[in-house]
């Protein structure tokens, strides 16, 4: 059996938790009074199967693996500190007061977003986001959710009585030295409550702009947009586009001692030393445009609007744009250009957005295949878009696999792709005359799409043509 083929229940729980981890090792199978464990590649592996023999009291047979490979498989089979001895959950597993923070720990070490724990009719799980997509990693016992759930409530300051409104709430978690701000929403659904758990990473010291997925091109231009003194400049993507990040990258370029920086955020997701950093308070009236009014009799020098979200925080933007303010925000919208149409649309006079958009940008994450898997395939032009026209010619493909360093599902990490229009006099003359249709003139100045960022990851073999093809009906 290779070493990435599931395990039976019954052959881990030949090892205790404690045992597996002290020794480093893994069931692989129990055959013939044989027990095979998975270990390190290590140079004493006698000594250890020895000592292994003794304690088990059975015959021993060492299969070794990677160590990284091992303490992945010790992180799925054998979650430290939940007094768990396998993947499903046994009652004293959800009740333990350490299950919680080996599961944040876990989620942590996998670079996971969001937790997402949940109930149905014969199951509870939690599932983990990684690069976007949702792993299933353990299952609990109907008896031991409710409780699980109510400490979560307990630490997120929520009602645990209250089981028939949504509640929102956050927690402060102490981990390795670091602290993790994490948001709670806590959801009523048909067989109980359903609970999400966002994980803020409040770092950012390693967030740079040339580290993100910035083409040269587009590099350029968003740096000069940045470099202006006024203007609004604007990111645009769907939610979990990683516009937050492309943001604060941005803050910490322009975070020097002779800049007075302010931001409102909803969640402040990064400290960053150095900027005033709101936080959003609706229930108090302190909203986007409130802050902005205020902003305008601190002094600033560059503002930073989480989100552009209606008219009124809108011409508050562009009313700081226009008094000598960098203002950087984002919205929600399909394309760059796009966000003209969107700030037309909210109200705001087509001669005004001309006067202060200074820089336009869209992205998307991909995910990357995971490159201990990924597979070749021959190409061919019937599985576009039928409307698509391919940028150039690809006779080979890259598809997903599936191994343990993915998690089985062919891909691992992310890289964003940009859009990015610097909006100059000739760009401004047309948002004045309401010319929404202005592809032709983009393509004259170069800029580069979306879908023509994301074609060239493809044709690079980083990713794959069903992770771009959503982006291709773009062109």
């Amino acid at each position: 059996m290779p070493f990435d083929a599931p395990i039976p229940k019954e052959v881990l729980h030949l090892l205790t938790k404690g045992q597996a981890w002290h020794y480093q090792v893994v069931p692989k199978s129990a055959e013939g009074g044989v027990l095979a464990l998975f270990c390190s590649d290590i140079a004493d592996r006698g000594d250890l199967q020895a000592e292994l023999e003794i304690i088990l009291n059975r015959q021993v047979v060492l299969v070794p693996v990677p160590p990284a490979e091992i303490e992945r498989m010790l992180a799925t089979h054998y979650l430290k500190g939940t007094g768990s001895e396998s993947q499903t959950g046994n009652g004293a597993e959800a009740r333990s007061d350490n299950f919680l923070s080996g599961l944040i720990a876990e989620a942590r070490s996998l670079k996971s977003s969001d937790i997402h724990i949940e109930t149905y009719e014969h199951k509870c799980r939690v599932r983990i986001r990684i690069d976007g997509m949702m792993v299933e990693r353990y299952l609990l016992s109907k008896e031991d959710y409710p409780a699980l759930i109510n400490k979560i409530k307990i630490l997120a300051n929520l009602d645990i009585a209250e089981k028939r409104l949504p509640q929102d709430g956050r927690i402060s978690h102490q981990a390795d030295g670091t602290q993790i701000d994490i948001r709670v929403s806590v959801l009523p659904t048909l067989y109980g409550e359903k609970t999400v758990l966002r994980l803020l990473n409040n770092d950012a010291a390693n967030i740079e702009l040339s580290r993100l997925g910035f083409s040269d091109t587009d590099l350029d231009n968003y740096l000069n947009g940045v470099k202006r003194p006024n203007g609004i400049l604007l990111i645009s993507g769907p939610t979990g586009s990683g516009k937050t990040t492309t943001l604060y990258a941005t803050l910490k370029l322009l975070n020097k001692e002779t800049r007075n920086i302010l931001t409102i955020e909803d969640p402040v997701e990064y400290t960053l030393e150095g900027i005033n950093q709101v936080q959003l308070k609706e229930s108090i009236g302190l909203g986007f445009a409130a802050a902005l009014r205020t902003f305008l009799r601190q002094d600033p020098d560059v503002i930073m609007v989480g989100e552009i979200r209606d008219v009124e925080t809108a011409n508050m933007a562009i009313r700081a744009a226009l008094t000598g303010h960098l203002v950087l925000s984002t919205i929600h919208t399909n394309s760059a250009w796009g966000t003209v149409s969107r700030l037309i649309d909210m109200g705001v006079p087509p001669f005004l957005v001309a006067s202060t958009l200074n820089t336009t940008v869209a992205q998307r994450l991909l995910r990357l295949l995971c490159p201990h898997c990924k597979k070749e395939a021959i190409m061919n032009d019937g599985l576009y878009p039928k409307q698509f026209k391919p940028f150039s010619a690809v006779e080979i493909q890259y598809i997903p696999g599936g191994c343990p360093h993915c998690y089985y599902t062919g891909y691992s990490g992310r890289k964003a792709v940009y859009e990015v229009i610097p909006v100059d006099r000739e760009l401004s003359l047309e948002i004045k005359n309401g010319n929404m249709y202005i592809q032709g003139l983009l393509q004259e100045k170069g800029i580069k799409t979306l879908s023509q960022n994301a074609f060239e990851l493809f044709r690079e073999g980083m990713t794959s043509l069903e992770e771009i093809y959503p982006l291709l009906f773009n062109d």
